[in-house]
């Protein structure tokens, strides 16, 4: 897909995806997240994501949410371990108001006392209604695990104790540590000039304060192997197996991609969902995930079962490790996952708001963004003697950590 990429005085970079449709979609990615907070601010990255929308300079919290709904946008946010997200969806004449409002509550929010409270309230339900739910609440105990004693084991959500104590001053701190001009890409995807673009780009982050990046991030160590069970009262047991895997910049990053998608991943046709659930009946839900991050990454096999079959799933699970390892895949079989997953691939590309996140976030990754035709070559060169290493290193049993949230009773 055709790209470009303009560079403001300051660091910030302006991305310009042309295309033509009525609807554009546009992001601003700051490359700061949770594993960017001290021990003492646990949850303070996400709750800035919440408080931006709650005054500005020259809004209220009605005028800032109005601001794009009133003509029929979608605004939203998220965080990550290692990214803030503000992104919107519009039609083609609302660009200036999209990145002006961008602007507004990224780099002109003033965090009042009264707001922050209420939200403290708002995120503290999260956190509850979050722990509420065993499915998800496993995968940050688990990360917990798997990058023991890093921010990067830490919940994005934070605690109710490390929530209740941020501070105006906190926040404050944590954006002028990370939020690195740098380190900050605006995007866009519409029907636009680049001349355009780069004019209201300028026009609203030209005059932004220069803050460019100073410090490394410090990649986790190798955290001692576990396997925990907790007793909770619940009434099906959920089980997360996994360990730390390759980073964004791994040789074997794609290869290992590939692999999680074969093992575990979209659809029902995955290795494990038709052993384990369709073969068997044992897991409603049974799937594998590997997210690689700028200096490490993780790998996890989730499944839900009752009590009784967890041992009987996690053994049909390593019979299937012994499987793949045993028995490398053929030229054949690993072309028939390339296709899926090309495919699969091909077809993201129409999620539009997704594939501008995923192409700002690249050129913050990579200083570049490789079009279609070399991700696909790149899943092509993967070779059966790689995908045999892959498999033997991650899928060996006994490098695995578990965590198993057990019904009491």
């Amino acid at each position: 897909m055709e790209y470009n990429v303009h560079t403001l005085p300051n660091g910030i970079r302006l991305l310009h995806v042309p295309a033509a449709s009525a609807i554009s979609h546009a992001c601003i990615i700051i490359n700061s997240g949770s594993r960017d907070e001290t021990a003492q601010q646990t949850g303070l990255a996400h709750f800035i994501e919440h408080l931006i929308f709650k005054r500005t300079e020259k809004r209220t919290t009605n005028q800032i949410l109005n601001r794009l709904e009133s003509v029929g946008a979608d605004l939203n946010a998220y965080t990550t371990k290692e990214y803030t997200c503000i992104h919107a969806s519009f039609l083609n004449p609302y660009l200036d108001r999209t990145l002006e409002l961008f602007n507004d509550i990224v780099f002109h929010s003033t965090f009042p006392e009264d707001e922050m409270e209420k939200e403290k309230s708002v995120v503290l339900d999260e956190i509850a209604s979050y722990l509420d739910q065993p499915e998800e609440a496993i995968y940050d105990d688990f990360e917990d695990i798997v990058f023991s004693a890093h921010p990067l084991g830490r919940n994005i959500l934070g605690t109710t104790e490390s929530v209740s104590a941020i501070t105006r001053a906190d926040i404050m701190t944590f954006i002028a540590d990370n939020y690195h001009t740098d380190k900050i890409v605006i995007a866009v995807l519409g029907n636009y000039h680049l001349n355009k673009v780069v004019k209201i780009g300028n026009k609203y982050y030209g005059e932004i304060p220069e803050n460019l990046h100073s410090n490394d991030r410090k990649a986790p160590g190798k955290a001692p192997l576990q396997n925990l069970v907790v007793n909770k009262p619940i009434m099906q047991a959920h089980t997360m197996l996994g360990m730390q895997a390759y980073s964004l910049h791994h040789p074997y990053k794609t290869g290992f991609l590939l692999l999680n998608n074969l093992l575990g991943g979209t659809g029902m046709s995955s290795i494990l969902n038709l052993q384990i659930r369709e073969k068997y009946g044992i897991a409603y839900t049974i799937e594998t995930g590997y997210s690689p991050l700028s200096d490490s990454g993780i790998f996890t096999l989730y499944f839900g079962t009752d009590k009784e079959k967890v041992d009987k799933a996690m053994s049909l699970v390593f019979k299937e490790f012994k499987k793949i390892k045993d028995h490398p895949l053929t030229e054949l079989q690993l072309q028939k996952a390339k296709n899926k997953w090309i495919g699969q691939i091909a077809l993201g590309e129409e999620n539009r708001i997704g594939l501008i996140i995923s192409m700002a976030k690249s050129l913050i990754d990579y200083d570049k963004i490789d079009n279609l035709e070399t991700v696909f070559h790149k899943i092509q060169q993967v070779t059966t003697s790689e995908m045999a290493d892959i498999s033997n290193e991650m899928l060996n049993e006994n490098n695995l950590n578990s965590l198993t949230f057990y019904p009491l009773g």
